[in-house]
């Protein structure tokens, strides 16, 4: 189950991925730029090829949708852990970076979510969640926007909306 959310990004209810997907309805993801203690640096990710949505896709943000209850500074610390493998209690929390609400489309139908960004300095051990992170790099902001000037390099589009807001 995931949370639903309204145009507004009010939380609304909740229903379940599919469902969500399949209807277009508002939901809600977070998630967090791992950025080098010296900001020098950022790290970048493929997704796994049996994600549900944008598999085998590259991405910045570790990141996950909203679950029923949760507040996005919860999920973003949630995914995290769950993805990287990086915790609160060693990394700190992550700070508020950017906002945007996507009204786009993915495989012929509405996908609409509230996108929460949040960026998090760190030279620690990164551990991949083998479900949901195929391979994982550090590149620095310009390597990034050399590769997304590409519009053919396959980017989650969602992150691709606010690039500007996390990148230098």
């Amino acid at each position: 189950m995931i949370a639903v959310y309204d145009a507004d990004g009010h939380a609304v209810g909740s229903a379940d991925r599919a469902t969500v997907y399949r209807e277009g309805r508002w939901h809600a993801s977070a998630g967090v730029l791992v950025r080098s203690s010296d900001g020098e640096r950022i790290y970048v990710h493929r997704r796994t090829d049996t994600k549900m949505v944008f598999a085998g896709m590259h991405d910045c943000l570790a990141g996950g949708v909203v679950e029923p209850g949760e507040a996005p500074a919860d999920t973003a610390v949630r995914e995290l852990a769950e993805e990287l493998g990086i915790t609160v209690l060693e990394a700190g929390a992550p700070r508020p970076l950017a906002r945007v609400s996507w009204d786009g489309r993915w495989q012929g139908r509405p996908m609409r979510c509230h996108l929460f960004a949040y960026e998090l300095r760190y030279d620690g051990p990164i551990r991949h969640q083998p479900e949901e992170i195929a391979d994982g790099w550090w590149w620095t902001d310009a390597q990034l926007r050399a590769h997304l000037s590409d519009p053919k390099w396959p980017f989650v589009p969602d992150t691709r909306v606010f690039i500007d807001d996390l990148l230098t």
